[in-house]
Formats: structure tokens, sequence, C-alpha cells
């Protein structure tokens, strides 16, 4: 590896995309052989180490997390985002899946960083993820052509309030399974448990949590502590992942196992492994996944869904620490055509972080 990656530092911009936090990369910056970037951002996460003491992580899945972004060379498109899931507590990372909260921090970064250039009022950025091949346009606020965190907007798993910034999602069913449901049915029966599989920008396994005899309201520390309910959801997502499409899942983040059950007030509750903690919250788009799994005519989450009338349909998926609100727009028949969310962002730190 070059001595560029290595005691000079590296440069690097720390943001809290929607619920999650992590380091955000121009894709120059780091090493062009994947096994060398990946030996670097176990490094600057300080990986394997539960506590991620010697690095920049903070010992959750949700904070050790990278983008890595560049300007893109596709027609229509304004950078190319690659989301790295960094393991806490092992030597691991993985470009298995998306994210949709980093994703927050993407339209920003690429406007800090020159890539973009600001308009006035709001600056609409068009992404490709390069993880699944989807398309995401995310409208930044720009006063005075100049990004602004500072807004009212407010989301639940981020205390306080920031400038908002709207996602629209094209083209995401089947972005990593091949298919919205990759089975080719609305309910697989898993180890006896009926299961949908999903896939509308996030892979994911939904179950009925009353099918592991819980509610479905459980804190996730208890839930997490329940040895025989993880030792039965890890041994479902094993065999979801081949006939997901996935192959050997054993050492992939996804399938996000999603137990839901009846809402308190919204759309429907969830409580998500990814893959073995339980989430404080929802990823963007599992939220979406999920949301589109209540739409189906059946399943577990249609079973226990309240699904409001009318199109487009604000679906709420709450989770353990709020409520996700999904966007879908139906056509004719009564299929998804375009999903969008809100979400915000806030610049941390940038400076350069060593290895």
């Amino acid at each position: 590896m070059s001595d560029r990656f290595g005691a000079s530092g590296i440069r690097a911009m720390w943001m809290r995309g929607g619920t999650s936090k992590g380091g955000y990369f121009l894709a120059e910056d780091l090493p062009a052989n994947p096994e060398d970037r990946d030996a670097v951002l176990l490094r600057v996460m300080g990986s394997p180490d539960k506590r991620q003491i010697d690095g920049m992580g903070g010992a959750d899945p949700l904070t050790s997390k990278v983008a890595v972004v560049k300007k893109s060379e596709r027609p229509g498109v304004d950078v190319d985002y690659l989301f790295l899931q960094v393991f806490v507590d092992q030597a691991i990372v993985t470009d298995a899946q998306n994210c949709g909260n980093i994703l927050a921090g993407v339209g920003p970064f690429a406007i800090e960083r020159g890539l973009v250039e600001a308009r006035e009022g709001e600056t609409p950025v068009r992404i490709f993820m390069e993880n699944t091949g989807q398309l995401a346009i995310a409208t930044i606020q720009t006063p005075g052509s100049r990004v602004t965190y500072d807004g009212a907007a407010r989301i639940d798993g981020s205390p306080g309030t920031s400038a908002p910034i709207a996602i629209v999602f094209e083209d995401t069913a089947g972005s990593t399974c091949g298919a919205l449901l990759p089975s080719g049915n609305p309910v697989d029966v898993i180890d006896g448990v009926p299961a949908t599989l999903i896939d509308n920008g996030m892979p994911c396994v939904i179950l009925k949590a009353s099918d592991f005899g819980i509610t479905g309201q459980e804190p996730p520390a208890e839930l997490e502590a329940n040895d025989e309910l993880r030792r039965r959801v890890e041994a479902i997502r094993l065999k979801a992942g081949p006939m997901m499409n996935l192959g050997d899942v054993t050492e992939k983040s996804v399938p996000k196992m999603t137990l839901v059950s009846a809402p308190e007030s919204g759309c429907v509750s969830t409580r998500t492994f990814i893959p073995h903690r339980c989430h404080a919250a929802i990823g963007v788009l599992g939220a979406v996944s999920v949301g589109t799994a209540c739409l189906l005519p059946e399943g577990p989450a249609r079973e226990v869904a309240h699904v409001p009338s009318g199109n487009p349909k604000t679906l709420s998926i709450e989770h353990p620490t709020g409520e996700f609100s999904v966007v879908a727009t139906l056509n004719d028949s009564g299929e998804l055509t375009s999903s969008g969310v809100l979400r915000t962002a806030r610049k941390l730190f940038d400076g350069f972080v060593f290895v």
C-alpha cells in the first residue's frame, strides 16, 4: 500500500446521515484496490474490536459505515455512491447492501467537495447507488448557493432539527435480488414460520413477531438478550439467503430480518435484526421494503398492518425510537411506481483521518 494512505492521513468528512453516522470519502482519496481499501477502512474504524477504541467507529453497526463518492460518468447522473458496511467486531467490509441513511449525506458531501455545483435555494443531486444499480434524487437546501444543515425538519431516531432532504427512489424493485419477490411468492414457509422475502431497495425477510412468542413491542436490548429468538431468526436468515438469490449469507449483513406487529398508531410496528443485532430504528430502504410488504395482497406484514386509503399513501413504519414515513405512489393496477422519504444530515467534521 502506498505511503499516500499512511502517516500523511486521508481526507474525510464525518457526517450523520439520517439515523446513521459514518465517514464520507472521495474515491480518489482511497486505494483503488478493494483489498487495500478495506484494510484502510478497518484501521480507520478500529475494527475488529467491539469498542472500536482504536478508530473512528462508534461500537455500533449504525456508526461504522462508509460512503465512497465520485463524479459520475453516467448520462444524467451527478455522482456515483458506494456504500460500505464495516463490521464492528469482525475484520469484514462488505458492499452487499445499500444504505439509505448514509445516502442522505451524499448530496451535501458532493456539493461541499465540488462534484456538484450548488444552485440558489435548492440543488437536486442525482445519485447512482453502485451497490444496487439504483438512482436516487436528493434535493439539498442551498440558500445563497451554499449547503445549509440548519432547518426545522425532524426525524425520529435523531435529536433536534435540521434542513430537510427529500429523496425519491427510482427502479428499486429487485435491485439486489433480481425481483421484488425473489422466490416468486408473497409468502414462503421457512422452519414452519410464514415469511415474505422481499427486495424493494433492501433485501428483507418479513416475519410476524407473534410467531416467535413475542409481542413485537419489546425494546431492542431485550430481544438481543433472547438467545432462542436470535437462534431461530438466524436459522431462517441462512435459509432465506439462497431463496433470495443472495447465496450463502453467513458473513453478509443481508437480508435484514424484520419482525412485524400491529402498530400503535401508524401502518405497522417493526423490530429489525441487522443481521444479528436489533436495530434501534429502521433503515431507509428497509422501511421502503417493509412498507411495500404491507401493500401485498397477503403475508405477515399485510396481516397486521393498518394500510391507509388514497393514493399516494403515507405509510408510517414504527420502530423502537419512533416512526419512519414512506410515501408510496401506486398505478391503476395497484402496483408501486415510486417511493420517497424525508431525511436529514449534519456535517460533524472535515479533515484528515489517520491509519
